[in-house]
């Protein structure tokens, strides 16, 4: 089955939504980039946190709102939350437990990707050891304060593989693959 991938677009102070869980400031760095446009085209399901699901959209008030990577993408997703709505979301299955979750994903993904989008979900993921790989966008922008892209207090450090490096004018796409103790 797939590899479970995060990725995230964050500021260089290490943010990935600004305060009050924000994320207009991403829209200007959003593209385009040929590392992520690969990307998409290799994830099988998404895995994404209740805050990131329910939470603001870069592409508020465009015709990509509210659409996987600006309407880039389409398939299954799966939520992890212990409060799932009443109403059916059509290709939105929610999860109450990681390892239900998890395993769906990488059933619907196949031999492609789980990408976790949500920096909650991906710590629970790293200290469950299924995490695999994490892609890191990171724009020249500083936030001050937010969300972290990766918060464990006194957590031990995770090693990390670098897998490979590309450069953009408005990014740096930062790809490691997760060492295991």
């Amino acid at each position: 089955m797939g590899k479970l991938l995060y990725s995230a677009t964050m500021s260089l102070d290490g943010f990935i939504a600004g305060p009050g869980g924000d994320m207009s400031w991403l829209t200007r760095h959003l593209g385009p980039n040929p590392e992520i446009d690969e990307l998409i085209g290799r994830i099988g399901a998404l895995l994404v946190g209740r805050r990131t699901f329910g939470g603001d959209d870069p592409h508020r008030g465009t015709d990509k709102e509210g659409k996987a990577f600006g309407g880039g993408w389409e398939g299954p997703q799966f939520v992890l939350t212990h409060h799932a709505p009443e109403t059916v979301i059509p290709g939105v299955t929610f999860a109450g437990d990681l390892h239900t979750a998890v395993k769906a994903a990488k059933a619907a993904a196949g031999d492609k990707y789980v990408n976790i989008l949500g920096a909650d979900v991906a710590r629970q993921c790293l200290e469950a050891g299924v995490l695999d790989e994490i892609i890191m966008i990171v724009a020249p922008v500083l936030l001050g304060d937010g969300v972290r892209m990766f918060a464990r207090p006194d957590g031990d450090p995770v090693d990390l593989e670098q897998i490979r490096v590309t450069e953009l004018p408005h990014v740096t796409n930062l790809w490691f693959r997760v060492r295991s103790s």
